[in-house]
């Protein structure tokens, strides 16, 4: 009988020492699915340290690159068209005016046409021979030799085109390249002219055949 008592007590101690091994089982097992959401929550919400922080070009940066790329005229640097030129001019005079007006001084002239009387004062004042001729003076010559432009193109084809079009006008012309904000213009140019005069002339005839031109200055080497 006394042995029957204890056996009874020595199986009491071994099941309640399984219990609590598969309690503290359960528990480290929650302990760690609650440390491992903590951990996936810290990283989702921290900020990335590898993220990348050089600045990337947006959509509408891209698009308005494309757009000045499609809109690119190679003819606008060299020489813009008469009546842009001129509205341009009588706006910077209008601005000028307006600015001396306001600081109570009187108008400047036209920039142009100071320009153009000055040298012709500083020779005729400087000139032994004009001041003996009673301020006649020779004319001088002209430092610049003039092109006639009928186009600048960024594919020598079209170049190309436009000179076999003044050929069959009896019009000689040439093609001369150069580079231009990055990229290779070639345009279709007349001339020489020693003057001015010559070079207006052709104009008129090349305008007179419904063609586009447009006179372009260089210096004489």
């Amino acid at each position: 009988m006394k042995a029957a008592v204890g056996g009874d007590k020595a199986g009491k101690p071994a099941r309640h020492q399984a219990g609590g091994f598969l309690m503290g089982l359960v528990a480290g097992l929650l302990i760690g699915l609650a440390v491992a959401l903590a951990v996936a929550l810290y990283i989702t919400k921290a900020p990335n340290l590898f993220l990348n922080k050089v600045p990337q070009r947006t959509t509408e940066q891209d698009s308005a690159e494309t757009e000045r790329n499609r809109n690119w005229d190679p003819n606008a640097p060299l020489s813009g068209k008469p009546g842009v030129r001129a509205a341009s001019a009588a706006a910077s005079g209008a601005v000028a005016a307006a600015s001396a007006a306001s600081a109570g001084a009187a108008p400047a002239a036209n920039p142009t046409v100071a320009a153009a009387s000055a040298p012709a004062a500083s020779r005729a004042g400087k000139d032994p021979a004009a001041i003996l001729a009673g301020g006649a003076t020779a004319p001088a010559s002209d430092p610049y030799v003039y092109f006639v432009q009928t186009g600048a193109y960024t594919r020598s084809d079209d170049a190309e085109q436009q000179k076999a079009k003044l050929a069959l006008s009896g019009l000689s012309a040439r093609i001369t390249d150069r580079e231009q904000a990055g990229r290779t213009v070639y345009r279709v140019r007349l001339g020489p002219f020693p003057t001015r005069e010559e070079a207006d002339s052709l104009l008129t005839r090349l305008q007179e055949l419904s063609i586009e031109a447009q006179i372009v200055r260089v210096e004489k080497p």
